[in-house]
């Protein structure tokens, strides 16, 4: 097949790239961005690692013709250009109409839904798209899926990633772009950090400011406190599994990041900060927000023994109130793939397309990760990819479940 990897030379697009170009069935990649010069390079420094051929194209994805004509050559396009509220639904529409397979990182809510209602649409055109295949959304949802298959019903249901704890990636690098400017993943949490987000509330999704705490006891040795956050999977876990209770994405979160982020919050919606000039202040602190900061800090709850990345389901299994927890396992491989955003998101969407490749995620229509990737394989993929990812503390190579009694 045809892969067209819009925004390729990305850091996230360049990991996926890198490891959809060992998998098989595919003849030839694409490496497509606004910036041809990037994307020639990531293609001049692929060349030799793999077999497949590859070529470097000049898109803009707001360029509908000159996307369209990219789209129509491909067979499946990998799409890492964010933000996805800008730009999520313009280029699925795209795919559908050139009958283009279609996987990407999507990580907003708000386009997630959206994207979601192309549903018949995308079944109509014959095409299946993947929506939300990177770290979180993605791995977090697939951890899910596992967390609730210990369930007989399910009542709550959360997941979780790190920002500045153990096991996290905090580096800078990950705000800036190589231009200066902010990062579209920085602009995109700046997004969900404001305003109101989605998150499940006696089984029906409800609109709430973002960064409220919520307390856990997640396994007899993990519990504290993580924060909420405007992601997809409490939208697509609701469809998918309906928890009666509660659901929300959590940052599992230092009190002094989340008291900054709490102050940035707070000037987003009072129209002193635009996302992109929040961006900015969150790469390049200013003092007189870190000052302010430092004061809320102190009356925040912290982490405590929370697991950095998982996904935690809370109902009854057997008659019984139980606590399913399902983590990667604590191992170096772990740590080095959390501590690791680009990896950590582009490795996910490459092993998704090996599942779309072989048929087994090859059902028209528009899907989370949940409902059509399955998650035993990938985790068992994710460990042949990451080669010192595997534990022995859970039944799957590289994840840890724990069930235990709910308090």
């Amino acid at each position: 097949m045809r892969i067209l990897a819009l925004g390729g030379p990305g850091a996230m697009g360049a990991v996926a790239v890198r490891v959809a170009a060992g998998l098989p069935g595919i003849t030839e990649m694409v490496v497509a961005d606004r910036n041809l010069e990037a994307a020639r390079a990531l293609v001049r420094r692929l060349a030799g690692t793999s077999d497949v051929p590859m070529r470097a194209l000049e898109v803009d994805v707001t360029d509908g013709t000159a996307l369209r004509a990219a789209l129509e050559g491909a067979d499946v396009v990998l799409n890492t250009v964010g933000p996805y509220y800008r730009f999520g639904m313009s280029v699925l529409r795209a795919s559908i109409a050139t009958g283009t397979h279609y996987l990407d990182i999507c990580d907003d809510w708000e386009p997630t839904l959206q994207m979601l209602d192309l549903d018949e649409e995308a079944r109509a055109a014959g095409v299946c798209a993947v929506v939300g295949m990177g770290a979180s959304p993605g791995v977090s949802n697939l951890l899910a899926a596992l967390a609730v298959r210990q369930l007989d019903v399910v009542q709550d249901l959360y997941t979780a990633w790190p920002v500045n704890v153990s096991g996290s990636d905090g580096g800078d690098e990950q705000l800036a772009a190589p231009d200066g400017r902010p990062s579209a993943a920085a602009v995109h949490w700046m997004e969900q950090i404001s305003g109101e987000v989605a998150v499940v509330s006696g089984g029906q999704i409800v609109h709430r400011r973002p960064l409220l705490p919520v307390t856990l006891s997640v396994s007899t040795r993990h519990s504290g406190t993580a924060y909420t956050v405007g992601h997809p999977e409490p939208v697509t876990l609701h469809r998918s599994f309906r928890p009666a209770g509660e659901a929300a994405s959590l940052m599992v979160i230092t009190p002094g990041t989340m008291a900054y982020l709490d102050i940035l919050r707070r000037d987003i919606d009072a129209g002193k900060l635009t996302n992109e000039t929040a961006a900015t202040d969150l790469a390049k602190p200013s003092a007189s927000r870190a000052l302010r900061a430092t004061a809320g800090a102190v009356r925040l709850k912290g982490p405590g023994s929370l697991p950095p990345f998982f996904a935690a389901a809370t109902g009854t299994r057997q008659g019984r109130r139980v606590t399913a927890l399902a983590r990667l396992a604590d191992t170096p491989g772990a740590s080095a793939l959390i501590n690791d955003m680009a990896e950590a998101t582009g490795i996910p969407l490459a092993l998704g397309l090996a599942q779309l490749l072989d048929g087994t995620a090859g059902h028209p229509g528009v899907h989370p990760p949940e409902t059509v990737i399955d998650a035993e394989r990938f985790f068992l993929d994710l460990a042949r990819q990451v080669p010192a990812l595997p534990g022995d503390d859970g039944p799957l190579d590289g994840v840890a479940i724990h069930v235990t009694p709910a308090g």
